[in-house]
């Protein structure tokens, strides 16, 4: 256990994100992550006042962590055909990154929350969303033509197909991350049949 209290509270929260993605938050107790931290319990509150802020900081880092690794890097990116590509690929990069189990409490976990921690998280997840549809707007709108989809079923339709990779998706197997990354941007962009 690190013995500066940042890198103690941080090693809590990656463990207790670990337990709450292997066991499910409502079956993992306080107990159970002092052990897999070799803690007291005593200890474990010296950190944190509940497993209801180890969840809320947990999701909060994620967001941090999403923010920064996909928003903040593609902000830069002008033409909105790009950035949605872009956007992508980094999230896709992020949910099966594996390094940061938080993103998958994030994304299976968010009901256990206290309502007010969970309106706070609500509203990150939903700037996303309104960011994902303008960008899908701008697309659309740069490309002309008709709409066949609207801009908010399409953010919707995208979040889910990324969002849900973390319960199917292995390292191990016959698709990388970034070759699902392209088939998604391309499936999104042209549909079934590349037209």
């Amino acid at each position: 256990m690190p013995t500066h209290s940042s890198d103690s509270r941080r090693e809590i929260l990656r463990t207790a994100a670990r337990l709450f993605q292997e066991k499910g938050y409502d079956a993992a107790s306080m107990q159970d992550i002092a052990s897999a931290l070799d803690l007291s319990k005593a200890a474990l509150y010296h950190h944190f006042s509940s497993k209801d802020e180890i969840l809320f900081q947990i999701m909060s880092y994620g967001m941090d962590i999403f923010e920064t690794q996909v928003l903040g890097a593609i902000k830069n990116i002008a033409d909105p055909e790009e950035r949605l590509k872009a956007c992508i690929q980094l999230h896709v990069q992020v949910v099966v990154g594996g390094r940061d189990r938080e993103i998958t409490v994030i994304l299976h976990e968010n009901h256990a929350l206290p309502e007010d921690e969970m309106r706070q998280i609500n509203a990150r997840k939903k700037a996303y969303i309104v960011y994902l549809e303008n960008l899908i707007g701008e697309v659309q709108r740069k490309r002309g033509g008709a709409m066949a989809v609207q801009p908010r079923v399409a953010a919707f339709a995208l979040l889910g197909m990324i969002n849900w990779m973390y319960q199917w998706y292995r390292p191990e197997g016959r698709i990388s991350g970034p070759e699902i990354a392209r088939q998604y941007t391309a499936l999104l962009l042209h549909g079934l049949y590349g037209k």
